[in-house]
């Protein structure tokens, strides 16, 4: 029995999903910028499935931009806004979001640009007020994540983004662990990043979606595809499958009372705590840490129990670091290096005890050849959720 927890990373297609995309792949296969018939059928294809996502999002398909994914539709968020506002040159982000953002704000921070990096709370939630206390005449737009790779929080975006709004600058936000999982309202939003493959779609695919009246320049030209913000021809697959997926069950609420079973059951284990917000998580994250083991070694463990966890985020994994992320939420070290990630399908759905009885087990086992005793600092480390 293979188990497969680490559907922030990616999610497996969806059969129906495949099975749609595998007709674009063999028998509607045009180029939809082509006039003749083929191409026009799939010309008419994109149109419908742009028109699907709208309805969804609850926008015009106007304000829909295909790109490859979250970190491409990232990029064209900042950079897109920064070259057509050259003379603002102020960016303002939290310190958790996900790499396709800072990198990108660093990488903008050496070309002249300040940027101002919001801490969070214990539970991983960004500070509101501290947004609002840093916006000046300068700054071009505040980007902060829908919601969190690694710790599952949710941030207040609509509440940052009516800050925004009064202010007059843009918000993006990258939703793409959020997408299709927990409600956005556009109202505040400027921007939204979305990726395909974290909702069962195939890799490859994603969108930004640009509000009206937003403005903001291409970074990459070629032919004009994509109201000339994306050019390039449209992986038409791709795009069939992202609104293909909408339509894919995500069985929300058995998922989170296995979430909430396991995490029950975790916190039995002494010397364990919960990372992030219980109230505000998207509901089926655990990031658990376990005191004085090595989440790598607990993971590899459980690999070969055919269980398929993270250690925490995976476009980050071969950067051997600690988490930011747990840093910024001030996880003690001991703590921080026995972290485990479990994003979870609906696969998990009546085999938690599996899942817990094997991560007990391999714990013990760490704690037993482990140089960091649990039982010598005794009570002075305490379970918390």
């Amino acid at each position: 029995m293979e188990l497969y927890l680490d559907n922030a990373a990616t999610t497996q297609v969806s059969p129906e999903v495949a099975k749609k995309v595998q007709e674009f792949f063999i028998k509607k296969y045009g180029n939809a910028s082509s006039l003749h018939s083929i191409g026009q059928k799939s010309g008419k294809e994109l149109k419908e499935a742009r028109e699907k996502i709208a309805e969804y999002l609850g926008c015009d398909i106007s304000e829909i931009i295909f790109t490859s994914g979250g970190t491409e539709s990232d990029n064209l968020a900042l950079r897109g806004l920064a070259k057509a506002s050259p003379d603002k040159k102020h960016i303002i982000t939290s310190v958790i979001e996900h790499p396709a953002i800072l990198e990108t704000c660093k990488d903008m921070g050496k070309n002249g640009y300040k940027i101002d990096y919001i801490d969070v709370n214990s539970d991983g939630i960004v500070k509101v007020e501290d947004i609002k206390n840093k916006i000046s005449k300068d700054t071009l737009l505040v980007s902060v994540m829908h919601v969190n790779n690694e710790i599952g929080t949710i941030q207040p975006v609509e509440e940052i983004g009516k800050i925004c709004k009064d202010k007059g600058i843009y918000f993006h936000t990258d939703a793409v662990q959020g997408f299709t999982k927990v409600n956005l309202n556009l109202d505040n939003i400027d921007l939204i990043s979305v990726s395909g493959h974290k909702f069962h779609a195939p890799k490859g695919i994603g969108f930004l979606y640009v509000k009206k009246g937003t403005k903001m320049s291409a970074i990459m030209t070629g032919g004009g595809q994509e109201n000339g913000f994306r050019s390039g021809t449209e992986n038409i697959p791709g795009i069939i499958g992202l609104a293909a997926a909408l339509d894919v069950d995500k069985k929300e609420n058995e998922i989170k009372n296995s979430r909430d079973k396991i995490i029950e059951e975790l916190l039995k284990i002494p010397g364990t705590r919960i990372n992030g917000s219980m109230e505000n998580r998207i509901y089926n994250n655990i990031n658990v840490s376990f005191y004085g083991i090595e989440g790598e070694s607990l993971m590899i463990m459980l690999d070969k129990d055919e269980i398929c966890v993270s250690t925490g985020s995976a476009c980050a994994s071969t950067k051997l670091t600690e988490s930011y992320v747990l840093k910024a939420i001030e996880v003690e070290d001991l703590y921080i290096h026995g972290s485990l990630r479990l994003t979870l399908g609906d696969d998990i759905i009546g085999n938690e005890d599996y899942v817990v009885d094997k991560i007990k087990k391999h714990v013990a086992k760490l704690r037993e050849i482990s140089p960091f005793k649990f039982e010598e600092i005794g009570k002075e480390v305490k379970n918390e959720k």
